[in-house]
């Protein structure tokens, strides 16, 4: 085999897929094992969880058994939620995080109860048409078998040893060479296997209440964990009604809070309030009434979004359309301003998305959140936890104070585009904050402008970044974009292609009339749209 060097110093183009049954997700081998239930006679929903749970062997650097999970499905006549994430464990207190100006990002104490494989069984109880254990054979045999890393699989491998280099558990579990696999190595995980057969076989419940529960108990007593098997047994997936917003008439629909979804729908709302179509999809003018509408959002969700039994204003309050026209009217076109919270009162993570002929649509997104997640894999069991408690604050009194028996703050978001009543799209796009950065302004290309899916996930995007304040573009941005951003006083970082920064997206597009689906998958990932 070749020694090559992997710098790809062209964009890569892909052309959308139009099929009757379209399975789409960041990594070609998961959206492949989806596609299977679908060939076997499995509807979308099948599909789906056959794909998440294949997704969590053949992209382990970004979800995991122990992820948290969510999703937005049409499910034939109408739009449910179902959000799966966990809840803090009932010993997690302030108290234990006394002193710190943060939450931690590694360790037990960024662990929140693991939600994705409740999500598998409460989809497959309601919807599913396979037998359960049928959409785990794909996940199992690459997990035993092996499978070929990727390129970027393996570059997000090999970027998370420094964060998690003090984790003996993943060390031992995630790098038994003592580095990170190959492009092309092939990866194998028995325990990961072994774990994906009990849960086959038990419908999930040796995750909750079974050998699993017992296997992260015992850890986590045993290393200084709070999680406890009371917590597992206790946990319950929610279906929820989701959020949407009507923009110029077509709608954009997220999950609620304690998810940032609702930023989406706040800077769209703003963004309504500007006529944008007769300006240049990639120019300035644009790009800066998306950034600051996107900032004008994020002031608000980072006061106000927590579990929503905790927020002191609701969702309905913070899209209400004459606070949104109030925040818009804070916009000055001509320059950059920094903003602080309103008052409405007054007023990394994996996606894929599923379709099938009969008109089921799931739109679904797993994630440990930071790369692995804490860096705790329970020994034998190929378990990695996430980190979702990363998401509280340690501010006392703030509603997303770190407490028990609390949902934090989420980033991963599904998302679902209906128009007059009717399904039009699940959409995704994953990676931290971006997440609701990207929903904006993929969904204001194909509305405002009409462009296509393909190039309205392949079109050059900006970050407003959370970590150093300032906006991050893409190489592939037009200069004069870029310059007239810095004019109007943004402070720009360029990055390289392709970056992990700027998230990954996957749409399934529903043409009218008993057409076909529209299948679209990123370009800056391993991923693939496939279909029959």
């Amino acid at each position: 085999m070749p020694t090559f060097n992997y710098d790809f110093p062209y964009g890569s183009k892909k052309l959308p897929v139009f099929a009757g049954n379209v399975v789409a997700s960041s990594q070609h081998l998961a959206a492949t094992a989806g596609l299977r239930m679908l060939a076997k006679g499995g509807n979308a929903v099948d599909a789906a969880i056959a794909s998440a749970a294949a997704i969590t062997v053949v992209e382990p650097t970004m979800n995991g058994i122990g992820a948290d999970a969510f999703c937005i499905l049409w499910d034939g006549t109408r739009l449910v939620g179902l959000n799966a994430s966990g809840h803090s464990p009932a010993l997690m207190t302030p108290d234990q995080y006394k002193g710190q100006d943060k939450m931690p990002n590694v360790g037990w104490g960024s662990v929140t109860t693991p939600g994705a494989v409740s999500l598998w069984m409460e989809l497959h109880k309601r919807y599913g048409k396979l037998p359960f254990a049928d959409l785990f054979e794909p996940a199992i045999k690459y997990a035993r078998d092996g499978f070929r890393v990727s390129y970027m699989v393996a570059r997000q491998w090999d970027r998370a040893i420094d964060r998690l280099k003090g984790q003996e558990s993943w060390l031992k579990a995630f790098l038994p060479n003592g580095r990170a696999p190959q492009p092309g190595e092939l990866w194998k995980f028995p325990d990961q296997a072994r774990t994906l057969t009990l849960i086959a076989e038990s419908k999930g419940e040796a995750f909750y209440r079974g050998e699993l529960a017992e296997a992260m108990d015992r850890y986590a007593k045993e290393t200084g964990g709070a999680l406890r098997k009371e917590d597992l047994a206790a946990h319950k997936p929610d279906w929820v009604d989701p959020l949407g917003l009507a923009y110029r008439g077509t709608t954009l629909h997220e999950i609620p809070p304690s998810g940032q979804g609702i930023a989406a729908l706040i800077a769209l709302g703003i963004l309504e309030n500007f006529e944008i179509a007769g300006h240049d999809n990639d120019g300035p003018e644009v790009a800066h009434l998306r950034i600051e509408a996107m900032k004008l959002a994020f002031a608000d969700i980072y006061k106000y979004v927590a579990d929503p039994r905790f927020m002191a204003v609701t969702p309905a309050q913070m899209l209400d359309k004459g606070y949104l026209k109030s925040r818009a009217k804070l916009i000055n076109p001509k320059k950059a301003q920094d903003f602080g919270p309103g008052t409405p009162k007054d007023g990394g993570t994996i996606y894929l998305g599923t379709a099938d002929e009969s008109g089921m649509m799931v739109s679904l997104i797993q994630s440990n959140y930071t790369g692995f997640g804490s860096g705790i894999v329970v020994p034998g069991t190929g378990i990695a936890l996430q980190n979702r408690a990363t998401g509280f604050v340690t501010t006392k009194g703030h509603a997303n104070e770190v407490g028990p028996n609390k949902r934090p703050f989420h980033t991963i978001i599904p998302a679902f585009i209906t128009k007059d009543g009717k399904p039009v799209a699940t959409f995704g796009l994953m990676g931290g904050a971006m997440q609701p950065q990207g929903h904006m302004q993929v969904f204001s290309r194909i509305v405002d402008y009409g462009q296509n899916p393909q190039a309205a996930i392949d079109a050059p995007r900006w970050r407003v970044h959370e970590t150093d304040g300032t906006v991050w573009t893409e190489d592939h941005m037009p200069a004069g974009t870029l310059e007239g951003l810095e004019a109007r006083g943004h402070k720009l970082t360029r990055t390289k292609w392709p970056s992990y920064d700027f998230g990954s997206s996957q749409i399934i597009w529903k043409f009218p009339d008993g057409g076909p689906y529209l299948g679209a998958s990123e370009s800056r990932r391993d991923g693939a749209a496939v279909g029959f």
